[in-house]
């Protein structure tokens, strides 16, 4: 038989590339929620959509006044210009009683499950 020789070469990654790889690894597994932050998650919930409803009441309210106002400025259109200015006043001054409903309609439904989670990771025993 003739001179057989068998090499191998084995690199192992760098402490980098092992951290590299470590974080795409972690970006890929999927996540086991814990309770804080299911409790983030709900307050987030409970928060995000009366912020947005009021922001929206707002910004169009004030756009439709600042139409209203154009229209007395440059269009010389007195009426639509009053009932414009009227109908964004009107939006902007509901923009905050709009907020307190939806937060009072949310924390009515999701604040039992967050006093649930919240009791239970300060471990308060409900009497």
């Amino acid at each position: 038989m003739g001179n057989q020789e068998f090499r191998y070469t084995y690199t192992a990654p760098t402490s980098t590339e092992k951290q590299e790889i470590e974080h795409i690894r972690r970006q890929y597994s999927p996540k086991a929620e814990t309770d804080l932050d299911r409790l983030r998650r709900l307050h987030n919930k409970v928060n995000q959509l009366p912020q947005i409803i009021s922001l929206i009441f707002g910004i169009i309210g004030t756009l439709i006044f600042g139409l209203g106002l154009t229209c007395a400025l440059e269009w010389d259109m007195m009426a639509l210009c009053v009932v414009l200015s009227i109908v964004g006043i009107v939006l902007v001054i509901f923009a905050y009683p709009m907020y307190n409903y939806f937060l009072k309609r949310n924390k009515a439904r999701y604040g039992e499950e967050i006093l649930e989670l919240s009791n239970k990771l300060l471990d308060i025993k409900e009497e």
